[in-house]
């Protein structure tokens, strides 16, 4: 398919998804909906459908689903779901939670639109519905996140503008992966708050934040609590732990050429500071390290 059909198979509507930063996925879905004609608009066997392998959310609202899927046995499916063809039949790109209700309801069949989309298209078309049409937990929509900058070959800022958030928020919620299985686990279940998570993903230390995590659920502290204990020196935070690497690696050269310098000599935020008394005094250093003023 050559790239002019391709971008009318698309639909303009997609090729507004793929090229803008900050994108509002619902308005995109109407407007593909909007654009296509009325015959464009099949009725799907749902047996032949299966969804997105790329959906982030693996869980569901089930009693959402059932109020879906009793509104549906009322009224129909109000909006056409939008699928691509598969080997075997269709897979789902926008629309999940209409199918998975009109299997409930006992429907044998779906109003869809077939679009052409890459697996990479398919990927983060189902990554940003998730983010910005269902409440995904914490863990989930830090994967979503972590998903795109793979996929997309994004940095954290180009992520942050892409699905309107802070650049701080992209980084919060992709450090939340780095800690322990049982602890995401406790996450996704709202066991332990993003508040709580925030605070335990910057510590370096894992039996600490088990023992962190045992607090949080077996004695109910708060944040202001946990922030507290974390705060303690017993608790090393990652970005403490990294100066202090920093500090001990850079301590033998700085007495190396505080020694040949006569004078102290500190290396500190990717800087050289060397201390002098007076001018005579500098200018003796500017000898040594042969400055020619």
């Amino acid at each position: 398919m050559d790239q002019n059909n391709k971008r009318r198979a698309l639909g303009m509507g997609l090729e507004e998804l793929f090229n803008i930063e900050d994108i509002n996925y619902k308005k995109v879905e109407e407007k593909i909906i909007e654009e296509s004609k009325d015959e464009e608009i099949k009725e799907i066997p749902i047996s032949e459908l299966r969804v997105n392998p790329y959906q982030p959310r693996k869980v569901f609202d089930e009693e959402k689903l059932q109020e879906l899927a009793e509104s549906i046995k009322e009224h129909g499916v109000f909006q056409p779901i939008i699928v691509k063809k598969s080997i075997k039949g269709y897979e789902i790109v926008a629309g999940e939670r209409r199918f998975r209700a009109s299997q409930i309801a006992g429907l044998t069949t779906i109003p869809a639109i077939i679009r052409d989309f890459t697996d990479d298209q398919m990927m983060e078309i189902a990554i940003l519905e998730n983010l910005q049409r269902e409440n995904l937990s914490a863990i989930e929509e830090a994967e979503a996140y972590k998903s795109l900058m793979h996929t997309l070959s994004l940095n954290q800022e180009q992520v942050a503008k892409r699905v309107g958030k802070s650049r701080s928020h992209i980084t919060n919620m992709i450090g939340l992966l780095s800690l322990p299985q049982d602890v995401k686990e406790l996450i996704n279940q709202g066991k332990i708050s993003m508040g709580h998570a925030r605070i335990l993903s910057k510590l370096e230390d894992i039996d600490k934040i088990e023992y962190l995590k045992d607090k949080i659920i077996t004695d109910n502290i708060s944040v202001r609590e946990l922030e507290s204990l974390a705060n303690k020196d017993e608790f090393v935070r990652k970005n403490k732990q990294k100066r202090q690497e920093q500090s001990a690696e850079y301590k033998d050269l700085e007495k190396s050429l505080s020694e040949y310098l006569g004078t102290k000599v500190k290396l500190k935020n990717r800087k050289v500071e060397i201390s002098f008394s007076n001018d005579n005094d500098l200018n003796r250093i500017l000898e040594i390290i042969n400055y020619d003023k």
